[in-house]
C-alpha cells in the first residue's frame, strides 16, 4: 500500500477513509496522539511511545479500548503493509462520536492509525528557528489533538524562513506551573521567563559539556527523543541537566538542539536570526551518531 489508514478496524488507504460527521475532533480536538518513525517496517522505541500514549489518554479520562499489546501488534502489522521500509508511524485516539456537547458521551472511543512514507532524517543538516510566546494551556504534558496554538507558532515560523518555533513562557504565564515544580527560576526573588519546547519539537542545549534540556513538568511534553538523547549522553559520559534555560542563554550555548521522533537531533544554526551553535562540534556529532545507531540496531539496517 502506498499509505495506510485504520480506523476502528477499517483498513485502507488514507484518502479512501471516511470519518463520522459527530466525530468529537471535529469540535472539541477531544483525544490525544502518538507518533514514531519506522526504518525497514519497524517501528522504533515502540514501548515508549505506547506508554506515553496511554499516559495521555488517562491524564484526560479517555478508554483506549484495547490493551497496550494489542494495539501495539497492530501498529506493527499495519507497518508492514506500507510499499515504504522508512515511514511515520501515527495514532490516536478521540473520545468517540456524538452529537455535539460538552460533555462526555457515553460511547466507545475511535482509534485512528496513519502509515505513510517518511525519509530517513538527515542530521548533518542545520535549521533556523524563532522564539514565540508560549500562551498554551497547563496541559503540555498531554500529548493532546488541541494544537492550534502549536500551528499558529508554526506559522510564524514558516513566513519568518525558519524551520521551527522556540516556545518561551514570560513570567505573568509561569503561574500555572506544577505546583511541586522545584524549577522555576527566579530572579531578585521574581519569576523569571524560561524556554519550554517547540511548535512540534523539544529543545535542548550544550553548554560547557553538560547537555541541559527543561525538566519534565506540566509545561512541555516528555518527548521520547528527548528521553534517548539523555540516556544516550549518560552512556557517553556527558553530564545531564534537566533544569530550565532562558532564551538568553539559549542564544550563548555552545549548540542548540530540537529532538522529535522525526528528527532525533536537529541542530539549529540561527534563533531569531541571530546565529547560534558551532561551537562544540564534535560533541554534537557523537551525540547524535549515538541516537542514530540505537535507531538502526533496533530497526535492524
Amino acid at each position: 500500500m502506498k499509505t495506510v489508514g485504520y480506523f476502528n478496524g477499517k483498513i485502507g488507504e488514507l484518502d479512501e477513509l471516511y470519518i463520522p460527521f459527530n466525530e468529537r475532533t471535529h469540535y472539541f480536538g477531544d483525544g490525544v496522539y502518538d507518533a514514531t518513525s519506522a526504518g525497514n517496517h519497524v517501528p522504533f522505541a515502540m514501548q515508549d511511545h505506547i506508554d506515553r500514549f496511554y499516559n495521555s489518554a488517562k491524564l484526560v479520562d479517555i478508554d483506549v479500548g484495547m490493551a497496550k499489546e494489542e494495539l501495539t501488534e497492530l501498529i506493527c502489522s499495519l507497518t508492514k503493509k506500507l510499499d515504504s521500509p522508512q515511514s511515520q508511524v501515527y495514532w490516536q485516539v478521540t473520545r468517540g462520536t456524538a452529537m455535539r456537547n460538552h460533555v462526555f458521551p457515553d460511547v466507545h472511543s475511535n482509534l485512528w492509525i496513519m502509515i505513510r512514507p517518511f525519509p530517513r532524517v538527515n542530521l548533518d543538516r542545520k535549521e533556523s528557528a524563532i522564539t514565540y510566546p508560549d500562551r498554551r494551556f497547563f496541559y503540555c504534558n498531554v500529548k493532546t489533538l488541541n494544537l492550534m496554538p502549536n500551528c499558529l507558532a508554526a506559522e510564524a515560523a514558516k513566513k519568518a524562513g525558519c524551520d521551527e518555533a522556540i516556545f518561551y513562557r514570560e513570567p505573568a504565564l509561569l503561574a500555572g506551573v506544577s505546583a511541586d515544580s522545584p524549577f522555576i527560576l527566579e530572579e531578585g526573588g521574581k519569576l523569571k521567563g524560561r524556554v519550554t519546547e517547540c511548535a512540534h519539537s523539544n529543545v535542548h542545549i550544550l553548554k560547557d559539556g553538560v547537555f541541559q534540556t527543561a525538566p519534565l513538568d506540566n509545561l512541555i511534553l516528555p518527548g521520547i527523543a528527548r528521553k534517548h538523547l539523555i540516556a544516550k549522553c549518560r552512556e557517553l559520559g556527558v553530564p545531564v541537566s534537566e533544569t530550565p534555560f532562558s532564551v538568553e542563554e539559549m542564544y550563548n550555548a555552545d549548540e542548540v538542539m530540537v529532538s522529535s521522533a522525526s528528527t532525533f537531533g536537529i541542530s539549529l544554526k540561527s534563533i531569531d536570526g541571530r546565529p547560534v551553535g558551532g561551537k562544540a562540534q564534535d560533541l554534537l556529532k557523537k551525540i547524535q551518531i549515538a541516537v542514530m545507531d540505537e535507531f538502526d540496531a533496533e530497526t535492524g539496517k
